[in-house]
């Protein structure tokens, strides 16, 4: 970015699947839309709750552009703190990455620029909008570890063009992400390494506490834009040094608290 499968097989599960705690908080579809027939089913996205039998249904996916200040120079724009911007990714966009694996992550076409971007990812069980920073935490019932794929050749020739650049960010499994943890067992992510290896070699290394707009911030602003809802997830946004890969090369990344996960290209 100017900023930043489920796996083979991974069961999909209902929105029912996820725990009480936050099933008491979903919201249902009123009026004749409810119990409207359909002339065919889509089955809801989910990710692996750590240490349970459940999954977490995505409904949204936002993210945050240039939310670390040398990633913004590096992407050439003013590191100051400005307002933050945001952009999404479709719930089906997941690709799920079980760690302790080497999950394969296919290369997309179109594009001959691909690029990595590490982030921390915040899942919500609650919503609302216009939501206090002091009481934005209260809402994130889980975090991940996750990978904002971009197409960067596209998102940049759309950005040259003074058009939407989701064909470089918005494409088919251009969300891996690990089992989320809950924040009752790890406690609110607010600092610690976050690192990002290719073959091996250490291409980005920052800390947590470097974001411009921590998670808090990024819900409070997030719901004044929209009315957030459960299974939101929050890309948090990326380090510097993002850069290219190619088939065959191995995707190592890392949070303090997290599994790390690795992806091969292929």
């Amino acid at each position: 970015m100017k900023r930043r499968s489920l796996v083979a097989g991974a069961a999909v599960l209902g929105a029912g699947a996820l725990s009480a705690g936050c099933a008491s908080t979903a919201t249902s579809i009123s009026g004749s839309a409810a119990s409207a027939r359909t002339p065919f089913s889509i089955p809801v996205t989910t990710v692996p709750i750590a240490g349970t039998d459940m999954g977490f249904p995505v409904r949204r996916i936002y993210c945050i552009g240039r939310n670390y200040a040398a990633h913004a120079r590096e992407m050439g724009s003013d590191p100051t703190r400005e307002p933050p911007f945001f952009f999404q990714k479709p719930s089906d966009a997941v690709q799920f990455v079980a760690p302790g694996t080497l999950t394969e992550h296919p290369y997309p076409p179109l594009t001959r620029n691909y690029h990595y971007e590490v982030e921390l990812v915040a899942a919500l069980n609650k919503g609302g909008r216009n939501i206090p920073i002091a009481s934005a935490l209260d809402h994130v019932y889980a975090y991940a570890l996750g990978l904002d794929m971009t197409r960067r050749d596209l998102q940049r020739a759309m950005g040259d063009e003074k058009k939407p650049w989701e064909i470089g960010k918005s494409f088919d499994k251009s969300a891996p992400i690990g089992p989320l943890h809950r924040v009752a067992q790890t406690g609110h992510f607010t600092q610690g390494r976050i690192w990002l290896k290719v073959n091996g070699q250490v291409k980005q290394n920052a800390d947590l506490k470097q974001m411009i707009w921590n998670v808090a911030e990024q819900i409070s602003r997030l719901s004044e834009a929209f009315e957030l809802m459960p299974g939101d997830i929050i890309y948090s946004g990326t380090p510097e040094n993002v850069g290219p890969v190619v088939r065959g090369d191995v995707i190592d990344c890392h949070i303090d608290g997290l599994p790390d996960l690795s992806v091969k290209i292929v």
